[in-house]
């Protein structure tokens, strides 16, 4: 017997995005890489730790639990549950011809019923009106689809029913009153529970303060997507649903056109002997019979920063050899390269099968005449969670717990200066990291660089807080930042310092590009070209640190930082230890990419959080903390690199 085939929200959430997708989640053969452990998001979203908290407000809730593939099963224990006059339901499952749900809370008081769904996104409650803006639009639309899924399904099981849909939500104007509220909620690999979260026996909500979430009532907002489906306006959300509940269950494959958006395909497999299938190259093939080799040639979306790449897609300009310098308004710049002729390089050297880099040399060597010796490189580890590790901070507030910090000498010797790590459990680590910082960058009067915004935006948000505190030497640190940083446009005050950091994400995009890049200004990107082209950098990091005229507070003096592989230079991150067994710091990164402002920091910001439950081994504890100096410390390694091919290339 065929096992009958559900749409459920998670499958109606991915048709939303893309229909072709649909297919693809029926079938093994097809990889989803996109999939991440379940224990290291829990780590770096507090997502289940959030809907855990929320269960919390309703102490006689009952959960239904196990089976989680019977859906049949599951949905009659929620009937049975249902038969009580007032119940409140977690997990709750409803089965109704081929659609299939199940409700984070599901309140019952007679025929009215709360549906609350639960996520782990922030609001501020005091400034929140609605969802709908004032040209009648619908933001947010990937949460309130789900919720009127919810409620399309509950209400055809229940017509009976009144029912009102809520998001329940990290709330950003309030603070937590306990310390350690995290260690009510901990992450564990093996759990009874669908999150994955053991709570503390016993707890009550005495226990976690006042609450930091909030419901926030959608039912207008459901109600436009039930009768006017924003999304699909040419289909009434009914038949939307019933559309897709078909061709998932008939083994339709709907060939979503495609577009700018099939860059974040995550069925796409670019190794050609993988047995696995690639979704993205058969959808590209079943649309344009090309083969897979054309298929996975460079695109007109891979431009870098180029929003015009939609438009040329509607054009059929898809991939980048197609693209003409009609297609670009080159705006060129006198010693510095533009962000259009950034763009027609990349395009032109991909036609041109031309690996060259390009360098504007007299606009570099006016911009490195500027900096003064010592030169410091300073890179920061942060961390943003959903439930705050200690009382008086809000969700989703900047923590700062780790920095490294590298100094160049006039005469080329490299110091690993100093380091700052602060893992402390329950333990603010914010005012002691700018303490550490002054301390360290107070040594010396010369140039201090950041790589992109993150350090800059830290130190703004820090200062924020100090401001607010009653730290003893609060003006003191606020005047170092000050000194070191410029504002913010969500500063109400205006400075920028004397030492104002120099952002060399500024300067590679200025003066250096390289094909190897492949369109990307990450310093990930850039340190591989630089490594395979700088010959002075070849020649002196494949010797022990040792030899080079170098200090480091990790690394053994023996350790040698670049090797090579077929003749190409292999990433130095790639050859340290992985912080977790089974995952390289790439696929964490990857991975955890679009979780808050964390600047490439999937391993930092998952050890740290996994760092502050008291129930961590010394043993594991240690090893963590080992991994993460090693990692800072390699990034403004990385960052001492870059600058010295620079130096390379304005002497040569």
């Amino acid at each position: 017997m065929t096992k009958p085939r559900y749409l459920t929200k998670s499958r109606f959430k991915l048709a939303l995005d893309c229909p072709t997708k649909l297919f693809y989640t029926r079938k093994k053969e097809y990889e989803d890489s996109s999939e991440t452990d379940t224990f290291l998001e829990a780590l770096a979203q507090g997502g289940f730790q959030v809907e855990e908290l929320a269960r919390m407000e309703y102490p006689g809730g009952i959960a239904i639990l196990g089976e989680d593939s019977n859906y049949q099963k599951l949905a009659d224990k929620t009937s049975e549950l249902l038969h009580n006059e007032n119940v409140v339901i977690f997990e709750a499952a409803f089965l109704f011809e081929g659609l299939f749900i199940r409700t984070d809370i599901l309140v019952k008081q007679g025929n009215k019923i709360k549906l609350i769904e639960v996520k782990a996104k922030s609001i501020d409650s005091a400034h929140h009106d609605s969802f709908i803006n004032s040209r009648g639009g619908l933001g947010w639309s990937d949460y309130l689809y789900d919720v009127a899924f919810q409620k399309y399904v509950t209400q055809s099981c229940h017509p009976e029913w009144n029912i009102t849909p809520y998001l329940n939500l990290v709330d950003k104007s309030k603070k937590t009153t306990v310390d350690g509220l995290n260690q009510h909620f901990k992450i564990a690999q093996n759990s009874d529970l669908r999150t994955g979260i053991i709570t503390t026996p016993g707890l009550t909500k005495q226990h976690i303060g006042d609450s930091i979430l909030c419901n926030i009532n959608v039912d207008t907002e459901v109600n436009l997507i039930h009768n006017e489906n924003p999304l699909f306006e040419a289909q009434s959300f009914e038949d939307c649903v019933l559309f897709f509940r078909d061709s998932y269950k008939n083994d339709i494959r709907l060939d979503t056109p495609i577009g700018r958006h099939c860059k974040g395909c995550e069925y796409r497999v670019d190794d050609t002997d993988s047995d696995v299938k690639s979704g993205y190259h058969e959808c590209w093939t079943n649309q344009l019979s090309l083969s897979r080799k054309r298929i996975s040639e460079p695109k007109s979306y891979d431009v870098w920063n180029f929003r015009g790449s939609g438009n040329l897609f509607e054009q059929g300009i898809v991939f980048m050899d197609q693209i003409e310098l009609e297609h670009i308004n080159i705006q060129l710049e006198a010693d510095a390269i533009s962000n259009s002729e950034r763009r027609w390089l990349q395009i032109e050297k991909t036609k041109q099968s031309d690996n060259t880099p390009q360098i504007e040399i007299d606009g570099l060597r006016k911009e490195m005449s500027n900096w003064k010796f010592p030169l410091n490189f300073i890179d920061f580890e942060t961390t943003a969670v959903a439930i705050p590790f200690t009382a008086g901070r809000k969700p989703y507030e900047q923590l700062a717990f780790q920095y490294s910090h590298h100094i160049v000498f006039e005469d080329g010797t490299i110091e690993h200066y100093s380091e700052h790590l602060d893992t402390k459990i329950g333990h603010f680590p914010n005012f002691d990291f700018v303490r550490a910082l002054r301390d360290s960058l107070s040594k010396n009067e010369g140039s201090i660089f950041r790589y992109h915004n993150h350090e800059n935006t830290i130190l703004n948000k820090i200062y924020g807080q100090l401001l607010e505190s009653s730290e003893d030497d609060k003006d003191a640190l606020i005047s170092f930042i000050e000194s070191i940083s410029h504002n913010t446009g969500s500063s109400a005050t205006t400075w920028s310092g004397p030492r104002d950091m120099i952002d060399l994400f500024q300067v590679v995009k200025n003066y250096y590009f390289h094909p190897e890049m492949n369109g990307s200004l990450s310093i990930k990107a850039v340190l591989p070209a630089v490594l395979n082209t700088s010959e002075v950098i070849k020649r002196k990091y494949v010797k022990p640190i040792s030899d080079i005229n170098l200090t480091s507070k990790n690394f053994p003096q023996e350790y040698v930082f670049l090797q090579f592989e077929d003749r190409k230079a292999i990433s130095p991150y790639k050859a340290l230890p992985s912080v977790y067994e089974n995952w390289s710091q790439e696929q964490l990164d990857n991975a955890l990419a679009n979780i808050g402002d964390i600047a490439d920091g999937g391993t930092a910001l998952t050890a740290y959080a996994k760092l502050q439950f008291e129930d961590v081994t010394e043993e594991e504890r240690d090893a963590l903390e080992s991994a993460l100096l090693r990692y800072c410390e390699l990034d403004t390694l990385a960052m001492v690199m870059i600058y010295e091919h620079f130096k390379e290339l304005i002497e040569s």
